[in-house]
């Protein structure tokens, strides 16, 4: 697994000089004249399949752009990776499917399997309607799944992301904590993850598949400094797994407490264009 540097703004950049223009839902400012009312996304795409285990990345934009939001997290991102998406971006394809700026960060970077083919990676990404003024590929503690006999360690794939929404900076940040049963990678996970956040002021967004629910010991040590909008609207077990009989909460949207960012809505829409059904909010920052 190849370590990934920060990377500038402008790298993130070049891709959004395709966001032409603001959706049907895109951020206004707040009726009272302070700050933005914005919508916001998580949604693990499952690099790219869905509940029938289809690769069928548009139907995945379809089901991102009927909800018009703003900023999306997003979970199993392939990126040139294998044969189970075809070998595509998919970084880089929704965000030219969706006109939004993308950063991805990759957890793993690892040599191609074809000859002359570019370097196979999977990780996390944020899609934004916004402005990326900065961003950069954090390490957390991993267990890796590419490697035999793997040990807890350093490894990428948390993004720290600050976008300007209408004069708003929002830092934003992006996870997919470990999927094992035994919670002690994501317990050290979530300290590393707290650690990086508290290095910023201001307004925070942490976004994921945290494959922990909201009453798990592991999470606790977040709802302390972060907000789980879900719960603000009586949705705290509102199910996002596995899509097609959904029984378990393991997908966020949260935010930082005492930080002006307020809950306006938030649901969990029916559809079976990945594993996990997308967390959808609405909020308001000031």
């Amino acid at each position: 697994m190849r370590r990934t540097a920060a990377v500038p703004a402008l790298a993130a950049l070049l891709l959004g000089a395709l966001a032409t223009g603001p959706s049907a839902h895109a951020a206004t400012k707040s009726d009272h004249g302070r700050g933005v009312r914005l919508r916001v996304m998580n949604y693990n795409i499952q690099a790219g399949a869905g509940s029938d285990h289809v690769f069928d990345l548009e139907r995945q934009a379809e089901a991102i752009e009927s909800e018009h939001p703003d900023l999306v997290g997003l979970e199993e991102v392939d990126v040139d990776w294998a044969t189970r998406s075809d070998y595509t971006d998919e970084a880089t394809w929704l965000a030219r499917r969706l006109r939004m700026h993308v950063f991805f960060a990759p957890i793993y970077d690892l040599p191609p399997d074809r000859e002359g083919a570019p370097d196979r990676r999977f990780g996390v990404a944020l899609l934004s309607r916004f402005p990326i003024m900065y961003a950069k590929n954090h390490d957390i503690t991993r267990l890796s799944t590419q490697v035999p006999d793997p040990v807890p360690a350093p490894g990428p794939g948390f993004p720290e992301v600050l976008i300007n929404a209408h004069g708003v900076p929002l830092w934003v940040y992006v996870t997919h904590l470990d999927y094992r049963a035994d919670p002690g990678v994501r317990q050290a996970q979530v300290a590393d993850m707290d650690a990086i956040m508290d290095r910023r002021h201001g307004r925070k967004l942490l976004l994921g598949d945290f494959n922990a629910q909201p009453d798990d010991a592991e999470l606790a040590p977040l709802w302390t400094r972060l907000t789980d909008a879900m719960t603000v609207v009586g949705q705290r077990t509102t199910p996002t797994w596995p899509a097609d009989t959904p029984t378990t909460r393991i997908d966020y949207v949260t935010y930082s407490k005492r930080s002006g960012i307020r809950t306006v809505d938030a649901h969990v829409p029916d559809t079976l264009a990945s594993d996990h059904r997308p967390v959808v909010t609405d909020l308001t920052a000031s």
